[in-house]
Protein backbone atom coordinates (compact mmCIF):
# COMPACT_ATOMS: atom_id res chain seq x y z
CA UNK A 1 0.00 0.00 0.00
CA UNK A 2 2.67 2.08 0.85
CA UNK A 3 4.39 1.75 -2.28
CA UNK A 4 1.51 2.84 -4.52
CA UNK A 5 0.88 5.88 -2.86
CA UNK A 6 4.55 6.62 -3.15
CA UNK A 7 3.79 6.05 -6.53
CA UNK A 8 0.67 7.93 -6.83
CA UNK A 9 2.40 10.78 -5.25
CA UNK A 10 5.24 10.83 -7.60
CA UNK A 11 2.40 10.99 -10.76
CA UNK A 12 0.87 14.36 -8.92
CA UNK A 13 5.19 15.51 -8.78
CA UNK A 14 5.38 15.10 -12.39
CA UNK A 15 1.59 16.81 -12.92
CA UNK A 16 3.25 19.78 -11.32
CA UNK A 17 6.26 19.54 -13.34
CA UNK A 18 4.35 19.40 -16.60
CA UNK A 19 2.52 22.86 -15.48
CA UNK A 20 5.42 24.92 -15.38
CA UNK A 21 5.67 26.49 -18.17
CA UNK A 22 9.49 27.99 -17.42
CA UNK A 23 10.30 23.85 -17.89
CA UNK A 24 8.06 23.08 -20.90
CA UNK A 25 9.08 19.66 -22.68
CA UNK A 26 9.05 19.59 -25.72
CA UNK A 27 11.86 16.96 -26.86
CA UNK A 28 13.27 13.94 -25.16
CA UNK A 29 16.58 16.35 -24.91
CA UNK A 30 14.94 19.01 -23.04
CA UNK A 31 15.86 19.29 -19.18
CA UNK A 32 13.78 16.98 -16.67
CA UNK A 33 12.02 14.85 -20.02
CA UNK A 34 13.57 11.53 -18.52
CA UNK A 35 11.57 12.26 -15.05
CA UNK A 36 8.42 12.67 -17.59
CA UNK A 37 8.69 10.54 -20.99
CA UNK A 38 7.60 6.84 -19.92
CA UNK A 39 6.35 7.51 -16.64
CA UNK A 40 2.79 7.27 -15.45
CA UNK A 41 1.56 11.25 -15.00
CA UNK A 42 -2.01 12.00 -13.62
CA UNK A 43 -2.89 13.94 -16.66
CA UNK A 44 -6.47 16.17 -16.72
CA UNK A 45 -9.00 14.88 -19.17
CA UNK A 46 -9.50 18.21 -20.42
CA UNK A 47 -5.86 18.68 -21.65
CA UNK A 48 -6.26 15.65 -24.04
CA UNK A 49 -7.61 15.34 -27.19
CA UNK A 50 -9.03 12.58 -29.31
CA UNK A 51 -6.18 11.19 -31.34
CA UNK A 52 -7.20 11.28 -35.25
CA UNK A 53 -5.45 8.89 -36.62
CA UNK A 54 -7.51 6.03 -34.05
CA UNK A 55 -8.53 3.45 -36.42
CA UNK A 56 -11.00 1.75 -34.13
CA UNK A 57 -14.58 3.05 -35.14
CA UNK A 58 -17.17 1.19 -33.13
CA UNK A 59 -17.37 1.57 -29.31
CA UNK A 60 -20.54 -1.18 -27.81
CA UNK A 61 -22.52 1.39 -25.88
CA UNK A 62 -22.97 -1.24 -23.27
CA UNK A 63 -19.31 -2.29 -22.98
CA UNK A 64 -18.55 1.39 -22.35
CA UNK A 65 -20.77 1.83 -19.71
CA UNK A 66 -19.13 -1.57 -18.19
CA UNK A 67 -16.15 -0.12 -18.21
CA UNK A 68 -17.55 3.08 -16.70
CA UNK A 69 -19.13 0.74 -13.99
CA UNK A 70 -15.70 -0.47 -13.40
CA UNK A 71 -13.98 2.65 -13.39
CA UNK A 72 -16.10 3.99 -10.78
CA UNK A 73 -15.05 1.39 -8.23
CA UNK A 74 -11.72 0.62 -8.81
CA UNK A 75 -10.43 3.74 -11.08
CA UNK A 76 -8.52 3.06 -14.11
CA UNK A 77 -5.87 0.16 -13.64
CA UNK A 78 -4.28 0.30 -16.56
CA UNK A 79 -3.27 3.77 -18.04
CA UNK A 80 -3.61 5.25 -21.52
CA UNK A 81 -0.81 6.41 -23.46
CA UNK A 82 -0.87 9.88 -24.50
CA UNK A 83 1.94 12.04 -26.89
CA UNK A 84 2.96 15.90 -25.95
CA UNK A 85 1.90 18.09 -28.38
CA UNK A 86 2.45 21.74 -26.68
CA UNK A 87 2.24 22.92 -23.41
CA UNK A 88 -0.34 20.91 -20.78
CA UNK A 89 -1.66 19.82 -24.40
CA UNK A 90 -1.69 15.99 -25.30
CA UNK A 91 -3.17 13.50 -27.73
CA UNK A 92 -4.28 10.06 -26.87
CA UNK A 93 -1.80 7.26 -28.57
CA UNK A 94 -4.40 4.51 -27.14
CA UNK A 95 -7.07 3.72 -24.36
CA UNK A 96 -9.89 6.06 -25.87
CA UNK A 97 -12.53 3.10 -24.21
CA UNK A 98 -10.59 4.13 -20.80
CA UNK A 99 -10.68 7.43 -21.83
CA UNK A 100 -14.41 8.00 -22.82
CA UNK A 101 -15.37 5.83 -19.65
CA UNK A 102 -13.33 7.97 -17.45
CA UNK A 103 -15.26 10.73 -18.68
CA UNK A 104 -18.27 9.16 -18.43
CA UNK A 105 -17.93 8.68 -14.88
CA UNK A 106 -16.90 12.24 -14.40
CA UNK A 107 -13.16 12.32 -13.13
CA UNK A 108 -10.73 15.33 -13.38
CA UNK A 109 -7.48 12.99 -14.45
CA UNK A 110 -6.39 10.05 -15.56
CA UNK A 111 -2.99 8.02 -15.21
CA UNK A 112 -1.28 8.67 -18.47
CA UNK A 113 2.10 7.42 -20.34
CA UNK A 114 3.46 10.20 -21.81
CA UNK A 115 5.41 9.79 -25.46
CA UNK A 116 6.66 12.23 -27.95
CA UNK A 117 6.24 11.41 -31.13
CA UNK A 118 5.66 12.79 -34.60
CA UNK A 119 2.72 12.74 -36.64
CA UNK A 120 3.68 9.66 -38.64
CA UNK A 121 5.22 7.61 -35.67
CA UNK A 122 1.98 8.61 -33.75
CA UNK A 123 -0.25 6.72 -36.17
CA UNK A 124 2.07 4.09 -36.50
CA UNK A 125 2.15 3.59 -32.23
CA UNK A 126 -1.71 3.69 -32.37
CA UNK A 127 -2.25 1.39 -35.32
CA UNK A 128 -0.04 -1.21 -34.05
CA UNK A 129 -0.99 -0.89 -30.25
CA UNK A 130 -5.07 -1.17 -31.41
CA UNK A 131 -4.08 -3.91 -33.87
CA UNK A 132 -2.69 -6.49 -30.40
CA UNK A 133 -5.74 -6.04 -28.92
CA UNK A 134 -8.01 -8.61 -28.39
CA UNK A 135 -11.16 -7.00 -28.94
CA UNK A 136 -11.23 -5.57 -32.09
CA UNK A 137 -13.07 -6.56 -35.69
CA UNK A 138 -11.61 -8.21 -38.50
CA UNK A 139 -12.39 -5.58 -40.40
CA UNK A 140 -10.84 -2.98 -38.08
CA UNK A 141 -8.00 -5.03 -37.95
CA UNK A 142 -7.52 -5.19 -41.66
CA UNK A 143 -8.15 -1.36 -42.02
CA UNK A 144 -5.64 -0.83 -39.09
CA UNK A 145 -3.22 -2.92 -41.90
CA UNK A 146 -3.44 -1.68 -44.95
CA UNK A 147 -2.94 2.01 -43.03
CA UNK A 148 0.23 0.85 -41.90
CA UNK A 149 1.28 -0.14 -45.54
CA UNK A 150 -0.61 2.53 -47.11
CA UNK A 151 0.58 5.72 -45.26
CA UNK A 152 3.82 4.29 -43.01
CA UNK A 153 4.90 2.61 -46.24
CA UNK A 154 5.63 -0.65 -44.72
CA UNK A 155 5.60 -3.87 -47.13
CA UNK A 156 3.64 -6.51 -46.20
CA UNK A 157 7.54 -8.21 -44.64
CA UNK A 158 8.28 -5.76 -42.54
CA UNK A 159 5.09 -5.04 -41.34
CA UNK A 160 4.48 -8.71 -40.05
CA UNK A 161 7.93 -7.92 -37.71
CA UNK A 162 6.47 -4.92 -36.38
CA UNK A 163 3.23 -6.37 -35.28
CA UNK A 164 4.32 -10.14 -34.88
CA UNK A 165 2.24 -12.11 -37.01
CA UNK A 166 2.75 -14.28 -39.85
CA UNK A 167 2.67 -12.32 -43.27
CA UNK A 168 -0.11 -15.20 -44.53
CA UNK A 169 -2.20 -14.01 -41.88
CA UNK A 170 -2.01 -10.31 -42.82
CA UNK A 171 -2.66 -11.11 -46.69
CA UNK A 172 -5.79 -12.96 -45.39
CA UNK A 173 -7.37 -9.83 -43.32
CA UNK A 174 -6.18 -7.70 -46.18
CA UNK A 175 -8.07 -9.95 -48.29
CA UNK A 176 -11.65 -9.29 -46.53
CA UNK A 177 -11.49 -5.92 -47.59
CA UNK A 178 -12.52 -7.04 -51.43
CA UNK A 179 -15.78 -7.97 -49.56
CA UNK A 180 -18.41 -6.11 -50.46
CA UNK A 181 -19.29 -3.52 -47.89
CA UNK A 182 -22.39 -4.91 -46.71
CA UNK A 183 -20.78 -8.18 -45.99
CA UNK A 184 -17.85 -6.49 -44.34
CA UNK A 185 -20.58 -4.26 -42.17
CA UNK A 186 -22.06 -7.96 -41.26
CA UNK A 187 -18.38 -9.25 -39.91
CA UNK A 188 -18.40 -6.06 -37.44
CA UNK A 189 -21.62 -6.54 -36.43
CA UNK A 190 -20.48 -9.90 -35.38
CA UNK A 191 -23.30 -12.08 -38.06
CA UNK A 192 -20.74 -13.92 -39.56
CA UNK A 193 -17.14 -14.82 -38.42
CA UNK A 194 -13.97 -14.22 -40.51
CA UNK A 195 -14.39 -17.94 -41.74
CA UNK A 196 -17.71 -16.80 -43.61
CA UNK A 197 -16.00 -13.55 -45.22
CA UNK A 198 -12.63 -15.69 -46.31
CA UNK A 199 -14.84 -18.18 -47.96
CA UNK A 200 -16.92 -15.19 -49.78
CA UNK A 201 -13.63 -13.06 -50.83
CA UNK A 202 -12.91 -16.31 -53.14
CA UNK A 203 -15.97 -14.99 -55.10
CA UNK A 204 -15.49 -11.97 -57.27
CA UNK A 205 -19.19 -10.69 -58.17
CA UNK A 206 -20.60 -8.47 -55.32
CA UNK A 207 -24.08 -9.74 -56.48
CA UNK A 208 -23.35 -13.01 -55.97
CA UNK A 209 -21.18 -12.61 -52.88
CA UNK A 210 -24.45 -10.96 -51.71
CA UNK A 211 -27.04 -13.71 -52.73
CA UNK A 212 -24.39 -16.47 -50.68
CA UNK A 213 -24.27 -13.95 -47.28
CA UNK A 214 -28.07 -13.74 -47.20
CA UNK A 215 -28.07 -17.68 -47.84
CA UNK A 216 -25.57 -17.46 -44.59
CA UNK A 217 -27.70 -15.07 -42.51
CA UNK A 218 -30.88 -16.87 -43.31
CA UNK A 219 -29.96 -20.57 -43.17
CA UNK A 220 -27.20 -19.80 -40.25
CA UNK A 221 -24.92 -21.59 -42.26
CA UNK A 222 -21.44 -22.43 -40.22
CA UNK A 223 -17.93 -21.73 -41.64
CA UNK A 224 -17.72 -25.02 -43.17
CA UNK A 225 -21.10 -24.75 -45.14
CA UNK A 226 -20.08 -21.66 -46.52
CA UNK A 227 -16.92 -22.86 -48.27
CA UNK A 228 -19.30 -25.94 -49.58
CA UNK A 229 -21.95 -23.40 -51.05
CA UNK A 230 -18.64 -21.67 -52.53
CA UNK A 231 -17.15 -24.39 -53.83
CA UNK A 232 -20.87 -25.41 -55.56
CA UNK A 233 -20.89 -21.80 -56.78
CA UNK A 234 -17.18 -22.04 -58.83
CA UNK A 235 -18.85 -25.85 -59.60
CA UNK A 236 -21.69 -24.04 -61.76
CA UNK A 237 -20.54 -20.61 -62.45
CA UNK A 238 -24.03 -19.17 -60.34
CA UNK A 239 -24.92 -18.36 -57.00
CA UNK A 240 -27.50 -20.17 -55.28
CA UNK A 241 -31.18 -20.51 -56.19
CA UNK A 242 -33.49 -19.00 -53.53
CA UNK A 243 -37.35 -18.83 -53.62
CA UNK A 244 -37.02 -14.64 -54.15
CA UNK A 245 -34.45 -12.86 -55.10
CA UNK A 246 -36.32 -9.05 -54.76
CA UNK A 247 -33.69 -8.39 -51.75
CA UNK A 248 -31.16 -8.39 -53.81
CA UNK A 249 -32.49 -5.80 -56.48
CA UNK A 250 -32.95 -3.07 -53.35
CA UNK A 251 -30.16 -0.54 -52.57
CA UNK A 252 -27.12 -2.45 -50.42
CA UNK A 253 -28.70 -0.07 -47.72
CA UNK A 254 -32.10 -1.39 -47.66
CA UNK A 255 -31.09 -4.97 -47.50
CA UNK A 256 -27.95 -4.51 -44.84
CA UNK A 257 -30.99 -2.53 -42.74
CA UNK A 258 -33.54 -5.48 -43.07
CA UNK A 259 -30.61 -8.27 -42.37
CA UNK A 260 -29.27 -6.08 -39.11
CA UNK A 261 -33.13 -5.15 -38.05
CA UNK A 262 -34.33 -8.83 -38.13
CA UNK A 263 -31.12 -10.20 -36.18
CA UNK A 264 -31.70 -7.34 -33.61
CA UNK A 265 -35.77 -8.04 -33.22
CA UNK A 266 -35.17 -11.53 -33.96
CA UNK A 267 -38.07 -12.05 -36.18
CA UNK A 268 -38.45 -10.92 -40.23
CA UNK A 269 -38.45 -7.95 -41.28
CA UNK A 270 -39.33 -6.50 -44.67
CA UNK A 271 -38.79 -2.99 -46.24
CA UNK A 272 -40.51 -2.00 -49.61
CA UNK A 273 -39.66 1.88 -50.45
CA UNK A 274 -39.64 3.65 -53.21
CA UNK A 275 -36.50 4.91 -55.18
CA UNK A 276 -35.47 3.80 -51.93
CA UNK A 277 -36.18 6.55 -50.35
CA UNK A 278 -39.69 7.08 -48.30
CA UNK A 279 -41.09 3.09 -47.67
CA UNK A 280 -42.75 1.45 -45.38
CA UNK A 281 -41.17 -1.03 -42.54
CA UNK A 282 -43.32 -4.74 -41.95
CA UNK A 283 -42.47 -6.90 -39.17
CA UNK A 284 -43.75 -10.20 -38.24
CA UNK A 285 -44.77 -11.74 -34.28
CA UNK A 286 -45.99 -15.11 -33.00
CA UNK A 287 -48.33 -14.09 -30.37
CA UNK A 288 -49.21 -10.72 -28.27
CA UNK A 289 -45.87 -11.80 -25.72
CA UNK A 290 -43.35 -12.04 -28.79
CA UNK A 291 -44.80 -8.31 -29.74
CA UNK A 292 -44.51 -6.98 -26.16
CA UNK A 293 -40.94 -8.70 -27.00
CA UNK A 294 -40.22 -6.43 -29.89
CA UNK A 295 -41.94 -3.39 -28.47
CA UNK A 296 -39.30 -3.29 -25.61
CA UNK A 297 -36.53 -4.11 -27.97
CA UNK A 298 -37.76 -0.69 -29.86
CA UNK A 299 -38.49 1.46 -27.02
CA UNK A 300 -35.71 0.11 -24.76
CA UNK A 301 -38.05 0.30 -22.11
Amino acid sequence: MAKATKKQALGRGLSALLKDPDNDINSVTDKNADKVVGNIVELELDAIEVNPFQPRSNFNDDALQELASSIRELGVIQPITVRKLDFNKYQLVSGERRYRASRLVGLDTIPSYIRIANDQESLEMALVENIQREDLDPIEIALSYQRLIEEIELTQEKLSDRVGKKRSTITNYLRLLRLDPIIQTGMRDGFITMGHGRALVNIDKRLDQLGIYEKIIEDGLSVRQTEELVRQYHDSGSAPKKSTNKKLDKSLFILNSEIALSHYLETDVSLSTQDNEKGKLSLTFDSKEDLNRIIKLITGE
